[in-house]
């Protein structure tokens, strides 16, 4: 039964969901904005995982690898960096500031594959950003994207009423639209601005900005990118010694969808141990918590409560982001 709503219900959001939505989207800005490449002072290497509305057959489900450093670090063997540094008894955990103060060319690049419903969208994406100082303690970014995203439509993960029901309707719109199903490539350019120091984020980005003016593969499908446009931002306030806190907010939009927004609140314990809660508008809370466990290894979750008219059939949400630090 859930089959035909939950398709339904994809036919009606599909333009909402072109793309992903990331719940731990102050840790991991740089899937958000292109500006945000080499933001820090060593290779960052991440792996994600996300499943929306767990509990639906064929809910959608976002995976990715990136990768972002600014040039200077892929071109030298060794190099002082800034660190905030956590004493443990005889051990430390060494923690990444921003880079602040320096200028410089940054690259980096992502793989996404997300699936939401009988909808595939694959990503390769090559990243490249600018980084201007403005002085000691804050810089400017402007980032950009650009590569190719393969889409498809799998009319075997697809039900209509008239099937399930056994009505022996025959629906012609929707043959004639699944017979002509087929992979199509576009051209994808992404672009942001991003203001970060060692306290505060802000970053304006959109994505999808060619839309499907450059195709090939089935150009009779119709599967008709939108821009969406984000705006994020984060202050880091210092409670006491060992504890901060980072109030946050991402607002998304795409048209001719409505406005959609997070706010959040992300707690520091030592700089090292991390829980947070957000607030995504008429749609789900969130918890999240996470840890840097070393000098090269990090790692977060969070878990999406949904809160709409579909609570009672989902079982939330769950991310899972994965970091690997390398050249510290």
């Amino acid at each position: 039964m859930w089959k035909w709503m939950f398709f339904l219900l994809i036919s009606g959001v599909s333009l909402a969901q072109q793309s992903p939505q990331y719940s731990q989207y102050i840790r991991n800005q740089y899937m958000l904005n292109p500006g945000a490449t080499g933001a820090y002072d060593f290779l960052d290497v991440t792996l994600g995982g996300r499943l929306q509305w767990a509990g639906f057959d064929n809910a959608p489900k976002t995976s990715y690898l990136y990768f972002s450093a600014p040039v200077s670090e892929l071109t030298r063997s060794s190099m002082k960096r800034t660190y905030g540094v956590i004493r443990r008894g005889n051990k430390s955990v060494k923690h990444p500031v921003m880079r602040t103060g320096k200028g410089g060319h940054a690259v980096g690049g992502y793989l996404l594959a997300d699936q939401y419903g009988p909808f595939r969208q694959l990503k390769a994406m090559g990243s490249y950003a600018f980084h201007l100082p403005i002085n000691r303690d804050y810089n400017i970014s402007l980032g950009v994207n650009a590569g190719l995203a393969n889409r498809a439509f799998d009319p075997m993960k697809a039900q209509v009423l008239s099937e399930i029901a056994n009505t022996g309707v025959y629906d012609a719109t929707y043959s004639m639209y699944a017979a002509s199903q087929g992979a199509q490539n576009t051209l994808e350019i992404e672009s942001g601005l991003y203001f970060y120091g060692k306290d505060v984020f802000f970053g304006v980005s959109a994505n999808q900005l060619t839309q499907d003016f450059v195709k090939f593969g089935n150009r009779n499908f119709n599967f008709d990118p939108a821009m969406h446009f984000f705006i994020s931002g984060g202050y880091k306030i210092r409670m006491d010694q060992k504890w901060t806190v980072t109030p946050a907010f991402l607002v998304k939009y795409v048209r001719p969808a409505p406005v959609s927004f997070d706010i959040s609140a992300l707690f520091d314990y030592q700089e090292r141990f991390w829980f947070g809660l957000s607030y995504r508008h008429q749609e789900a809370i969130v918890g999240m918590f996470g840890a840097t466990f070393s000098d090269r290894f990090k790692a977060g979750y969070s878990y999406d409560f949904n809160i709409n008219r579909f609570n009672r059939n989902s079982f939330g949400g769950h991310e899972l982001v994965l970091g690997f630090m390398f050249g510290r």
